[in-house]
């Protein structure tokens, strides 16, 4: 997700209390396939029935290091997949978690003890992250705002900070974009990691801007190109488009997306301070976000800022791997 971009739908449809609370990823969207979220939950079920935990005499609960465990140990789960699951509340006891992946998946108000974490990558939105009885986010953002000088200005609080971040955003992908077009065309497709391709991240990116500032701000009910990307677990929206495996050119691609920027250009180019603490309308229609929600301007405008700064990350992480295969 790609992160912060992160991301990505939601599994327990809580929304956290941050700016980005709206975004794709802490969707309240459950539309999953029917007994697919049944079928899952009887999985869930089986781990917290058949989970391995021991007691002393005096009911105090036994956490030997999982390293001097042996697989006998263990209720054998391994490659058990859990999709559209909610385990809200579910508690996991001496288990293997071992080089598993949680992708587009809720974490909020999880509470870790005597955990062994080594060699973990994590990517998202992470707020109050306490490790050891230190919350590491602000020293994180710091480390993050360091490496990368022009990342504060992504989180602008004024009209003319917004326009600034913009011209910036487009003098940076302008950038990116002659990076990917030295390569292969057919690279450009290629996904590294299971993430987006070149052409996916794109396409996903016209997607957020028509949604935020399209559909949010300037009211158009239903402002998608048919080439527009949701993000992978947005379930079956009328209108909406979600053709993953559509496969156009970078210059078809390009079309779509400068379009889209084109969008946000007039918005920030208009933008004053007093509009950006106006709320939009009631959403009208379905679609994404929700019928009927309305936002503050400057949220809007937030969510596709953070959207554009960490996608772009994640197209130059990934470029770099393309480069060697070409």
């Amino acid at each position: 997700m790609d992160g912060p971009a992160l991301a990505i739908g939601s599994v327990t449809g809580v929304r956290p209390d941050i700016a980005w609370a709206h975004a794709p990823w802490f969707s309240d969207e459950r539309s999953a396939t029917p007994g697919a979220s049944e079928s899952a939950a009887v999985k869930s079920a089986v781990v917290a029935r058949e989970i391995c935990s021991s007691r002393a005499p005096g009911g105090q609960l036994i956490s030997p290091s999982l390293s001097t465990m042996s697989d006998s140990d263990f209720t054998g789960l391994r490659g058990t997949e859990f999709e559209r699951a909610d385990m809200t509340g579910a508690r996991f006891t001496t288990v293997s978690l071992n080089e598993a992946t949680f992708r587009a998946c809720e974490l909020n108000r999880v509470v870790m003890r005597g955990v062994e974490m080594v060699d973990v990558t994590i990517d998202g939105e992470i707020q109050n992250l306490v490790v050891n009885g230190v919350d590491v986010v602000p020293l994180l953002e710091a480390e993050l705002d360091r490496r990368y000088p022009d990342r504060r200005k992504f989180r602008p609080d004024t009209a003319e900070g917004f326009r600034d971040a913009w011209d910036l955003d487009e003098r940076l992908w302008e950038s990116t974009v002659a990076r990917a077009r030295r390569l292969p065309p057919e690279l450009l497709h290629e996904s590294v990691g299971g993430e987006w391709s070149f052409i996916q991240t794109l396409r996903h990116l016209a997607f957020a801007t028509e949604s935020w500032v399209g559909r949010c701000i300037l009211g158009d009910p239903s402002p998608w190109h048919p080439l527009s990307l949701p993000w992978d677990q947005m379930g079956p929206r009328p209108g909406v488009p979600h053709d993953r495996d559509a496969r156009p050119s970078l210059e078809e691609t390009l079309a779509l997306r400068l379009e889209a920027m084109a969008i946000m250009r007039r918005v920030v180019d208009g933008l004053t301070d007093e509009q950006l603490d106006s709320r939009t309308e009631p959403l009208v229609g379905p679609g994404w976000p929700d019928e009927g929600e309305t936002f503050l301007v400057r949220e809007c405008l937030l969510v596709v800022l953070n959207e554009e700064w960490w996608h772009r990350m994640y197209a130059e992480r990934d470029l770099a791997v393309l480069e060697e295969r070409g």
